[in-house]
């Protein structure tokens, strides 16, 4: 069970750290006006997107596999797990809104500034922390 946990843990890291870099390459679009610039991180956004995407998975996978197998956070005192499994939903849709913000630039229907995206990219960190918190100190 030990190295289920540490994969997943890997993973997760692995899989935050696109959904925090991510974020930062918008803000960067948000704010240039050079084609050949525009051009050059829409496709580092493109790349990291589809490497994050295939991260999360195994992460998903992995968390899923110490649910069912190990019982980890099932039974009396499971709150915690309950709010994680909210908080991993809601870090989904941050994936998946990211997505979908991608395809705008691609298709040049950015409408949102740069101040827009430097307050997007701190989304991941408070989900990251609730997790954290919920994981470690299991307050319910």
């Amino acid at each position: 069970m030990l190295w289920i946990k540490a994969f997943h843990i890997v993973f997760v890291a692995s899989w935050f750290a696109g959904l925090f870099y991510l974020p930062r390459i918008y803000v960067n679009m948000a704010q240039e006006s050079d084609p050949a610039v525009l051009t050059r991180l829409a496709g580092m956004a493109r790349r990291l997107y589809r490497f994050m995407t295939i991260l999360a998975v195994p992460a998903l996978l992995l968390g899923l596999w110490l649910y069912i197998q190990y019982g980890i956070g099932r039974g009396p005192g499971s709150g915690w797990m309950h709010a994680k499994l909210f908080f991993v939903l809601l870090i989904l849709g941050y994936h998946h809104g990211c997505g979908v913000l991608l395809r705008k630039f691609e298709q040049g229907a950015n409408r949102r500034s740069h101040v827009f995206y430097r307050w997007f990219n701190e989304v991941p960190v408070l989900m990251l922390v609730a997790v954290t918190v919920l994981v470690v100190v299991k307050p319910f």
